[in-house]
């Protein structure tokens, strides 16, 4: 067979279910085979960042890889910002881009770009074929290396004349990977030593991040946290995987979080952090994060280890794994040595929820709240929807008034914050679980740069649902302005309130799509209940919101979490004698602890 056929052979083989892509000049030899292929689905997009959110979307959903396909130069350049996406956040998806023929690599031929070069630094790995038999090896090890250990993306590069010279298949096929093999399985003795520190600890919190979905450890971290009575705070990456309705759970922690997990992270004097990797978005001030709390880090990445924080009680594995070691033995030291009580802790907590509960205000000239929307959006819709976010205020007000009590029920783009993401994903996820009701949450910002796929969704049968939060400008932009450079609104207003250009309604009609309009809080319920009765055709619904709404509570960048602000005039929320109470000094147990596990690292 061609190197063609042998791609595709290859995709069936390692259970490719659908592509994401768009045909041209040196893919064009792989996209003859695709039309005969009954095992893989093709769709085709209307623009390759498109094909690689869409990619993005589908593995969010599923935990399975994504597979995105394009031609050399602008189109596999097209794919950067979308595998930089899955890069920040740790998303498996294989992208396959032609290349030209190999005689005319380094020549500047038309169409080519260095792709594995440009994406070097924001691939797991990727790599250039260039003899057709390699390819069943190429395509079995892209997948692999994309959904073990630390998940990422993998990019294959294949020159055209690779994909037409003729070979022979060989499956199944063997992989050459010396050195990789990822740690899943903890060190015993690094378990031991957390869980002293656990049963120890009096102001402990499970800081749980995106890994954990990763996992698929949801229902392990479940019992941990019931076992030891531990508060629970969720990362941006999270959400879900702990369901916010348990008592336990204090919400997200970071930036925009909710103040009583903001609170819970810097009063700490111990840090179980689970899958996560004290972003900045979370800590604040590194030099000021938690002052006062020894870390138990465990992530199957080694490199995020003690990266940005010291870890105390460093922990390489598989959260599934890690979790389940732990429960062992804490309940083995809870028997032996008896744990610290949590009542004084909680009672902090419990006061902080109490006093700084999220919320909002309509807005003073009577235009709906966005807060509102988004709000009854999830009340309608439900726990069992997937709800997929853009980037920006609609983000953050998505993560914050939706309860989400299920994992993979929340999709958004965290480490890199990319503006466009949530109609491709949207149309991905729902690619994915086609039996589940998929909600795109967009601003009008965000909507404007990829909407075009929703042509995609109409033709291809891909029955989205989209609520475009269109408060006429760039929101957060226009936050960070209205608090720091004085409301001096530069190039922020889109002229979608004052011209209705583009009419969101009309343009969601004119791509195959049904177009909904609510202005006010009579037609929110209205609309939203509509557009969950459509199941045949992509609904998009334009919510005519206020311009000024602002996000809150909020930790301005460069500043640390006790300044966390609940309002504009309120600042700092603590001070620093408030954030100390209770936490004067590390227990005797945590600084042996301490000791022990540094002894363990050396040895």
């Amino acid at each position: 067979m061609t190197g063609a056929q042998s791609l595709v052979r290859s995709l069936e083989e390692v259970g490719c279910e659908v592509v994401f892509g768009i045909p041209g000049g040196t893919i064009l030899p792989a996209y003859d085979p695709l039309l005969d292929s009954t095992r893989v689905r093709h769709v085709l997009v209307r623009h390759e960042q498109g094909g690689g959110h869409a990619a993005t979307g589908y593995a969010q959903a599923t935990g399975k890889v994504g597979v995105c396909m394009a031609t050399s130069g602008p189109g596999a350049t097209n794919l950067v910002t979308p595998i930089a996406d899955a890069h920040m956040d740790s998303i498996p998806i294989v992208a396959i881009t032609g290349q030209q023929s190999r005689p005319l690599i380094g020549t500047d031929a038309f169409q080519e770009a260095d792709i594995t070069g440009i994406t070097m630094p924001i691939t797991k790995h990727n790599m250039l074929v260039t003899d057709a038999k390699d390819i069943p090896r190429a395509i079995t090890e892209a997948f692999h290396l994309a959904s073990t250990g630390r998940p990422g993306p993998v990019l294959v590069d294949i020159p055209k004349d690779v994909l037409q010279e003729m070979t022979t298949f060989t499956w199944p096929a063997e992989m050459k990977l010396p050195g990789y093999r990822p740690t899943t399985r903890p060190h015993g003795k690094q378990i031991r030593e957390a869980a002293k520190l656990i049963c120890s600890a009096k102001h402990p919190v499970l800081y749980v991040g995106g890994g954990v979905l990763k996992a698929q450890a949801s229902a392990e971290l479940l019992r941990l946290a019931e076992l030891t009575g531990i508060p629970v705070v969720t990362t941006l990456m999270a959400r879900g995987a702990f369901p916010d309705s348990h008592p336990q759970h204090v919400g997200m922690p970071g930036m925009h979080g909710t103040v009583a997990a903001v609170a819970a992270m810097q009063e700490s004097d111990l840090l179980v952090a689970l899958g996560s990797r004290f972003d900045d978005r979370v800590t604040g001030v590194l030099s000021s994060f938690a002052p006062n709390a020894a870390v138990v880090h465990a992530d199957i990445d080694p490199a995020e280890i003690s990266k940005n924080r010291r870890a105390d009680v460093p922990i390489v594995g598989d959260c599934k794994e890690v979790i389940t070691e732990l429960i062992d033995a804490v309940t083995a030291e809870r028997a032996e040595r008896g744990h610290a009580e949590l009542k004084e802790w909680w009672a902090r907590l419990d006061d902080l929820r109490a006093t700084y509960p999220l919320g909002y205000d309509w807005p003073a000239d009577g235009s709906l709240s966005p807060e509102y929307v988004i709000e009854r959006i999830g009340q309608i819709a439900g726990p069992d929807a997937v709800y997929v976010a853009g980037v920006g205020q609609h983000q953050m007000w998505a993560a914050q008034f939706i309860s989400y009590e299920k994992p993979r029920s929340w999709l958004n783009s965290g480490g890199l914050g990319t503006m466009g993401f949530a109609v491709p994903a949207a149309m991905g996820a729902k690619m994915a679980r086609p039996d589940d009701v998929i909600w795109a949450i967009d601003g009008d910002g965000c909507f404007q740069m990829t909407n075009q796929e929703l042509a995609t969704c109409a033709i291809e049968g891909i029955p989205i649902k989209v609520a475009v939060i269109n408060n006429g400008n760039l929101g957060m932009v226009r936050q960070w302005q209205n608090l720091f450079y004085s409301g001096r609104y530069s190039q922020t207003d889109l002229g979608t309130h004052k011209h209705r250009i583009p009419d969101f309604k009309l343009l969601a009609e004119a791509m195959g799509c049904v177009g909904l309009r609510a202005e006010s809080k009579e037609d929110v319920d209205r609309v939203i209940r509509q557009a969950m009765e459509i199941n045949d055709q992509p609904v998009v619904i334009d919510f005519v919101v206020g311009a000024d709404a602002q996000v809150w509570p909020m930790v301005a960048a460069g500043t640390g979490n006790s300044e966390i602000m609940a309002a504009r005039n309120i600042r700092p929320l603590f001070d620093g004698d408030e954030l100390a109470a209770g936490v004067d000094e590390v227990s005797a147990v945590t600084a042996e602890a301490q000791q022990e596990s540094a002894q363990g690292e050396s040895e």
